[in-house]
């Protein structure tokens, strides 16, 4: 599978951060191959038409309408070409770290891996106006540098992410509210580091050094599902992934996520879905699942 990389030298500073209109990446975005890439993406359509499969899940693509999408998600772009009008926002994690001083920053951007939500939202016309205004003004002080862009251009992205959490948050009604100790970011950061060899939540709660019903109420107050459950749909997603996009057998993805026996993740699949392996993967195909 194709993945792309971010390459800062598109840029005309060294930042790991690129504002992308529509007229620069557009074959990008209508043709049809299946691709990922090790960057974060926020695509904001101000016209568009046509769907979005990522991962497992389809997107429909509408006027005013804003995608998100973490590295290494699975996407396939369905977009209809004519009359389209879009502006992307990329960016590695690193950008975020070095930028804000927070290893947890986009791990407490709710609309990034999220498997409970969408990953969009519609919004007005008058609010993506806005936010491609700013996204312009970035993307000059990106080209354009001056002693003071690094500056602007950090807040800018700051705010534009922070209104986009509060408009997500509010969209699909999840907590903004800080809890002690960052138990629920945290969380998530370990299970994409370790879900494919981890899954029981005594390693998580060991090595956060807390306690089950701690993890928990944090989880509960941020996310509104238990760890217990966020830590499984991560492993379904996982799964998934697999059997979409690789060729290997079961048995052979069994092996990779650590279970004992294929009958084990075979069970644990049927539980979380109510079907079988086989039976998910004729009804992807088919376009029902």
């Amino acid at each position: 599978m194709k993945i792309i990389k971010f390459h800062k030298t598109e840029c005309g500073v060294d930042f790991f951060i690129n504002v992308l209109p529509y007229n620069e990446v557009k074959n990008s975005y209508t043709h049809s191959e299946v691709y990922n890439t090790d960057y974060f993406e926020i695509i904001i359509f101000k016209k568009g038409k046509g769907t979005l499969i990522l991962n497992q899940k389809q997107i429909e693509i509408s006027d005013n309408r804003i995608v998100f999408i973490s590295p290494f998600q699975k996407r396939q772009w369905k977009l209809e070409g004519n009359d389209l009008d879009f502006t992307v926002l990329i960016f590695q994690e690193e950008f975020m770290n070095d930028f804000f001083a927070d290893k947890l920053f986009t791990y407490r951007l709710l609309y990034f891996y999220q498997l409970e939500c969408p990953l969009y939202f519609s919004t007005t016309a008058e609010t993506i106006a806005k936010y491609c205004e700013f996204l312009t003004e970035i993307k000059t002080e990106l080209f354009i540098t001056k002693p003071d862009s690094v500056h602007i251009i950090r807040s800018l992205v700051y705010y534009i992410l922070q209104k986009l959490n509060r408009q997500y948050a509010q969209q699909y009604e999840l907590s903004l509210e800080k809890t002690e100790g960052n138990y629920a970011f945290l969380f998530k950061q370990l299970l994409e580091k370790h879900i494919k060899t981890e899954q029981r939540i005594e390693f998580y709660t060991h090595q956060l050094n807390v306690s089950r019903i701690t993890l928990n109420k944090a989880v509960k107050t941020h996310f509104n599902v238990t760890a217990t459950h966020l830590l499984k749909q991560r492993l379904l997603f996982e799964i998934k992934n697999y059997l979409i996009h690789s060729e290997i057998t079961v048995s052979e993805i069994a092996s990779e996520l650590n279970f004992s026996e294929p009958n084990h993740l075979m069970r644990f699949f049927k539980n979380q879905t109510g079907v079988t392996t086989s039976e998910f993967l004729l009804d992807y195909q088919n376009g029902s699942s």
